[in-house]
């Protein structure tokens, strides 16, 4: 049996996991699947989701960081959330907004030419899901044995 000390950061983490797993590994490519969204609308489209997921990210962050801190009794492998919020900081100071303009490029009719971008972007995803996870699962504690 297992109990849970930080239940607020448990319920965050995943609850972060299923926003980044809809939003970038299905609605980010599936959009433009859809019938009549042209590349500009489904960028438009996507730098308003994208926007929105980073805040929901941030909050969510900010309330696991929270809890981990309220009780004081980290332990080794609750530092994990140290990765995907180290990911989550590149992302919006770095990789965001060079996406974001790039987007706003192609939207305005130009060609911003190659990129690797998003590549580092969904690596940046798979891992801080991954680390989530890791997380998640940690924050369940054996319940001592009884006598």
């Amino acid at each position: 049996m297992s109990i849970v000390r930080h239940p607020i950061a448990l319920v965050c983490v995943f609850v972060w996991v299923g926003f980044v797993c809809a939003i970038s590994f299905m609605e980010a490519w599936l959009k433009f699947r859809a019938e009549g969204v042209t590349l500009p609308i489904g960028l438009g489209i996507g730098r308003l989701v994208f926007q929105a997921l980073n805040r929901v990210e941030w909050v969510l962050a900010a309330a696991v960081a929270a809890d981990l801190l309220w009780h004081r009794k980290a332990g080794p492998s609750q530092w994990l959330v140290l990765v995907p919020i180290l990911i989550l900081l590149i992302q919006t100071k770095w990789l965001l907004p060079v996406l974001d303009e790039r987007a706003l490029l192609t939207i305005h009719g130009q060609d911003p030419g190659p990129s690797q971008l998003h590549v580092y972007y969904v690596t940046g995803e798979v891992l801080k899901v991954s680390s989530l996870v890791v997380l998640g699962v940690r924050l369940f504690s054996p319940m001592p044995a009884k006598g």
